[in-house]
């Protein structure tokens, strides 16, 4: 049996009110009213598909030390922030996996991520081990476009592998077909959509139909037997008509997330799938559809150890954290196209050593610090020299990771004086549970919600950004806990 082993999501949490934005632009374009209702996730300014990714991942392979049996890692993404460096690569370090797994980028089409699920079961069903499949995006719109108040911003991961199977795989439909939609050239940060009547006619209606007829007859099964169907679309109430088509109950659709996450490109079959796995029952069969340079479909059908599984937090708990926000010009800001003035002391040279980098690449992507064999005291960034009362040790440091460790805030402040994305800037001394403390940038918060003491747990960000060189350098940030612990306890190995 191949399929799901794991799942996970991730949801910024900000959430942006579409009546802002529409009030903001009614001046400009008063039709956009009918799109008034509900949220939109929003990326914080030190979000991208990179960190998201990352953070999809964790919740899927949750807080323990042996992610050995990974060995590929897949990044969809029409979002990917860099042309010409492995984006998984950088995904592979901050979760700390091994040297040797493979490791590829794919995009190029909304069903990227589906068809990479297709790739990396072939892989798995070859004896390659277990394949970790995430998706993410962060797209760029023109303000006061409906693209703007449709879209979102998230990610999703998929474990696939052979032992305990949540979701066993049945089969796959695909169809590829030049039927271009929207667009978005080289170079370029915003898509050219087409017509709508055209897409949802011509494109949808018809493409769709095909790629799940194929997928059920791959996989055995009747239409009439699909218990969950997911199709991720702005066009509303497609999903039914399409449920119509192909025979399937009307009863099956599944919520596209529109009214308080929007469409999240890439990520969102995947996004929908990791939420019904939440609720999923075995025996159910579960067929998953995304359009985009034609389109693809797949089936699978949920086991008995559906119950034995929960993700870190889930997309439940992502979707209870939100916070709406309702300033616009934040939201433009986040998504440099508005820049605001930065006086001088957001002038500096950001230019990243690479060479550096390069050898601090644990410490910094993945947030692993030295813990000294003898003495046990941990120290970050690691170092060949250990210090204590006994004096100094040379090469008696062991990696010892912190990420998925619980931590609290020792000091901290909050001030205006020098620049940043999102005043106040929080920052101040963390300490680490069994030891360690970094003086480090604080994230996702409001002013007075951390003091010394509070809970704190790391996320996966952009430290900064080099703009003259176009180079984003990420490190860990510590944020406060919101969520209830995992419901099954875990371990975090040394």
């Amino acid at each position: 049996m191949f399929g799901i082993v794991g799942y996970g999501g991730y949801i910024p949490r900000l959430r942006l009110s579409r009546r802002a934005v529409v009030d903001a632009n009614g001046w400009y374009a008063p039709h956009l009213i009918s799109k008034a209702k509900g949220t939109r996730s929003m990326a914080n300014w030190d979000e991208d598909s990179i960190t998201m990714a990352v953070a999809a991942a964790r919740d899927c392979l949750g807080p323990v030390g042996d992610r050995g049996r990974v060995r590929t890692v897949c990044l969809a993404s029409s979002t990917l922030p860099f042309a010409e460096r492995m984006n998984a690569v950088v995904v592979a370090e901050a979760l700390t996996l091994d040297e040797g797994i493979e490791a590829l980028d794919t995009g190029g089409s909304q069903r990227s991520a589906l068809s990479a699920i297709t790739q990396a079961m072939a892989r798995v069903q070859a004896g390659a081990g277990d394949a970790l499949v995430i998706a993410a995006d962060s797209r760029k719109t023109r303000a006061a476009s409906s693209q703007e108040l449709d879209f979102g911003d998230g990610a999703a991961a998929m474990l696939l592998g052979s032992s305990d199977v949540l979701a066993e795989y049945l089969g796959a439909g695909t169809v590829s077909v030049d039927f271009i939609d929207h667009f978005r050239p080289a170079g370029e940060d915003i898509d050219y959509a087409w017509e709508e009547r055209w897409v949802r006619d011509e494109g949808i209606a018809k493409l769709v139909p095909k790629a799940v007829t194929a997928a059920l007859s791959n996989a055995g099964i009747d239409a009439r037997q699909v218990d969950h169907f997911i199709f991720p679309s702005v066009f509303a109430r497609i999903d039914s008509q399409l449920a119509k088509t192909c025979d399937i109950r009307p009863e099956a659709v599944v919520d596209a997330l529109g009214d308080k996450v929007g469409d999240t490109g890439v990520a969102h079959a995947l996004l929908m799938l990791a939420n019904v796995l939440e609720r999923a029952q075995p025996g159910e069969h579960i067929l998953v559809a995304q359009f985009g340079s034609g389109a693809q479909a797949l089936v699978f059908r949920v086991t008995d150890a559906i119950r034995s599984f929960r993700p870190a937090k889930g997309v439940t708990q992502w979707l209870a954290r939100g916070t709406e926000e309702r300033n616009y010009t934040k939201f433009l800001s986040f998504k440099n196209q508005l820049r605001l003035e930065r006086g001088m002391r957001g002038e500096q040279d950001k230019k990243t050593a690479l060479s550096t980098a390069y050898r601090h690449k644990s410490a910094l992507l993945g947030l692993v610090a030295g813990k000294c064999s003898v003495t046990g005291s941990v120290t970050f960034p690691p170092s060949r020299l250990s210090y204590d009362r006994d004096g100094p040790r040379q090469d008696t440091q062991q990696p010892y990771k912190l990420a998925e460790r619980g931590a609290s805030v020792l000091s901290w402040s909050a001030e205006y004086l020098s620049y940043h994305m999102a005043p106040p800037h929080h920052y101040g001394q963390i300490d680490f549970d069994g030891g360690g403390r970094i003086l480090m940038d604080f994230t996702d918060l409001d002013v007075g919600e951390v003091q010394s003491g509070t809970p704190m747990e790391m996320v996966f960000r952009i430290k900064d950004v080099d703009e003259l060189r176009g180079f984003t350098r990420y490190f860990w940030k510590a944020t406060p806990v919101r969520d209830a612990a995992p419901s099954a306890p875990q371990t975090v190995s040394e």
